[in-house]
Formats: C-alpha cells, structure tokens, sequence
C-alpha cells in the first residue's frame, strides 16, 4: 500500500536543522559531491556568487553567476565560501554537513566557522571543474517552483514520471 505521500505530485521537503535568512545565501545545496550554492553579494543587490566546496578535497570556486572570479577566493575561502558553510550547517545540520564533505573536525560542538577552520587548514585548491553554470541554473529553477500557488495537482514539467498502480 502506498503512503500518502508516494501518491502525490509533491515530494517531502525535510525542515531546516534550524531557522535561517535566506538573504545573504537563498540556495544550499550538498549535491554532485559538494557543498554549493549561491550567495548574495555584499556590496551589489544585483549581483550573487556562486560558491562551492569539493567533498574530501576541499577544492573551492567562487564566481559570479556571469562567471567573473571572485576576488576574495585567492589562495583561501572567501567571504562568500564562509557564508555558504554557515548556512550550510543551519540548513542540514553541522553532522551531516562534516560527513557528507569528509572532514575532520575536533571533538566538540561544530559550527560553520569551525568546519571552515578544519576545512582551511588543509591547504585547498582552486576547483577548476566550472560547476557555476549548473548550480546557478538549479538555484533558478528553484526560484520559479516559488512562485506556484500552492496545489497537490500535478506540475506539467514533472509528467515525464509515469504513473504508479498500488500492487494488491
């Protein structure tokens, strides 16, 4: 018997571990071995980063979503790479976040700046993969899921799924 759940069009969203401000960094994700998203820019409303740290490696890019390097990502994690790692750890929980990147942390309780701290000293490099174009294109996929009324009926771009019959 399928649950509620598996026969609707939605799929379960798990709450954040705590509450955060989706204004400094509206999208996170752990997702194609990395930490990625996009970050706000401090200083241009019209302009947001998109970071991302490698899993294991810690290999890290940050370039705006026009693919111009960041400035603060030379030789370290900029601003923008922490911002992404503290909202990280509200959003999936600092657990899971120190497993899925493989990391080693001290013992104790683990919060963004201390992950970064780990993270940091192991020297990391550039990441060359180019992975901005793919996160900025799910971040603004993300975006347009928001501005659906709420509705269990079935979105036309997700009919591609074929239908399920409950066994007897």
């Amino acid at each position: 018997m399928l649950s509620d759940w598996e026969r609707s069009s939605t799929a379960r969203v798990i709450p954040p571990a705590r509450p955060r401000k989706l204004a400094k960094v509206p999208f996170v994700e752990l997702a194609d071995g990395r930490l990625q998203g996009v970050v706000s820019s401090g200083s241009d409303i019209g302009r947001v980063y998109v970071s991302s740290v490698a899993a294991g490696s810690y290999a890290f890019a940050c370039s705006t979503n026009n693919n111009r390097p960041c400035g603060g990502a030379r030789g370290s994690f900029c601003n923008h790479i922490g911002a992404l790692i503290n909202e990280s750890v509200l959003q999936y929980g600092a657990d899971r976040v120190v497993r899925y990147l493989k990391a080693e942390v001290p013992e104790g309780e683990v919060d963004g700046a201390v992950l970064a701290s780990a993270m940091r000293s192991t020297r990391p490099e550039a990441d060359t993969t180019k992975a901005a174009a793919s996160v900025f294109s799910r971040f603004l996929r993300h975006l347009t899921y928001l501005e659906h009324a709420p509705a269990t009926l079935p979105l036309p771009e997700m009919q591609f799924f074929p239908p399920t019959r409950a066994v007897a």
